[in-house]
């Protein structure tokens, strides 16, 4: 035999030139247990399942809070495009009512003082976003 062909039992990596039987995560002697794979699809199956109820759900929890932001976007736009000839003050409560032409305005009158046609009651946060104030009176709508 050769010093470049080693026999098939023998163990010598040519890159490093070492034997490293040792050092495999496998056994490499004739005398060892035979590899055999085992069957996984169950396994397989029960987490894909598992992975993808857990990603459904977290969809459904970015779909919710991406909905629940068109929502505050919505409101913000129309009080922000309603018509009013004040400074809002952060954290005050204001109400939207439409005009006879069917306009949005703002205004510090609440709806059980006047019989304006009430939009909904907003105040102003820090970040100056209008979030709307839900009121028993305006749940029955």
């Amino acid at each position: 035999m050769s010093d470049a062909k080693k026999p098939d039992n023998v163990v010598f990596n040519t890159e490093t030139q070492q034997y490293d039987a040792a050092l495999k995560p496998y056994a490499t002697n004739v005398g060892a247990p035979a590899i055999q794979v085992t069957e996984n699809i169950t396994w397989k199956n029960k987490n894909v399942h598992k992975a993808n109820k857990q990603l459904k759900a977290k969809y459904l929890e970015l779909k919710a809070e991406y909905d629940k932001m068109i929502y505050e976007l919505e409101y913000n736009n129309l009080v922000y495009n309603a018509k009013f000839n004040f400074q809002p003050i952060l954290g005050e409560v204001y109400h939207l009512y439409k005009d006879k032409k069917g306009e949005a305005f703002l205004s510090i009158i609440a709806p059980n003082e006047c019989n304006f046609d009430c939009m909904g009651s907003f105040y102003l946060t820090s970040e100056h976003m209008w979030k709307k104030v839900e009121t028993a009176e305006h749940k029955l709508k």
